[in-house]
């Protein structure tokens, strides 16, 4: 499942953070660890809202406590979301994770259970618009 002592880390984190999710609507359980460039891990968890969709996905929230720490470029991301496949970053978190990490960064998706899907930011989003388009 893991391969480095970094990777250990980051999937426990994104593990035990997603223990802590606030999901009663969806019942769909997620947590997201974010290596950042100060070498710290970052984490955060999915928190829904009875005003649906008014909540806060795990990757952003992750995102979110990296940037309130001082974090600035996203390094390395695991996500583990409910059930056996693979749990990808939703379009609005993909392009979220753009804004901070380079297109060579991996994007580690796992299920509870079964193999993990790991992924650059490139191939989940192809094609995509950064901020670098909005030089000045």
């Amino acid at each position: 499942m893991t391969h480095t002592a970094t990777d250990k880390a980051l999937y426990e984190a994104a593990a035990a953070i997603r223990a802590k999710s606030y999901s009663p609507y969806s019942n769909f359980a997620v947590g997201a660890a974010i290596l950042a460039d100060d070498g710290q891990i970052y984490a955060g968890c999915n928190i829904e809202n009875a005003a649906y969709p008014q909540g806060n996905c795990a990757e952003a929230s992750a995102i979110s406590a990296m940037i309130a720490a001082g974090g600035k470029r996203i390094k390395r991301i695991y996500v583990i979301g409910t059930g056996a496949a693979p749990v990808t970053p939703c379009g609005g978190c993909r392009q979220r994770i753009r804004e901070f990490a380079d297109l060579d960064v991996e994007v580690i998706s796992h299920g509870v259970d079964g193999d993990p899907l790991t992924c650059t930011l490139d191939y989940l989003l192809p094609h995509s618009f950064g901020p670098e388009y909005l030089s000045k």
